[in-house]
């Protein structure tokens, strides 16, 4: 089982970045694919989900109207298209895979992350 996450950067405050997370070793379609952010001291937070199901996505609200995350299922990859950053948007970020999920409260599979630092 293998989540590989990129994309992640230096980008200015206002910049855009797009996340990957390319998935393998599992059935992917069987998955909801979620993003999750830490910075050191801090709790990891959920940013955001797209369902098993039907690909519904949920977000926290500190990324709605900016963040937008898709899936193609003919790559097993989800994509995390981030808009109008904000320096409280660096962390690292993760992608995680739940079987059946539809919020991603309990992943089964982590990938390792990538950094993402938005400069003032």
């Amino acid at each position: 089982v293998q989540l590989q996450a990129s994309g992640g950067g230096l980008v200015q405050a206002g910049g855009s970045l797009r996340l990957s997370c390319a998935a393998s070793g599992f059935t992917f379609d069987d998955y909801a694919i979620g993003w999750f952010r830490q910075v050191p001291g801090k709790e990891r937070e959920g940013v955001t989900c797209i369902s098993s199901s039907d690909d519904t996505t949920v977000y926290a609200d500190s990324v709605k109207g900016r963040f937008t995350l898709s899936r193609d299922r003919a790559k097993n990859t989800v994509y995390l298209q981030m808009d109008s950053l904000k320096p409280e948007d660096t962390a690292v970020y993760y992608c995680a895979a739940e079987r059946w999920g539809h919020l991603c409260f309990s992943p089964d599979h982590w990938g390792q992350g990538t950094q993402v630092t938005v400069s003032s």
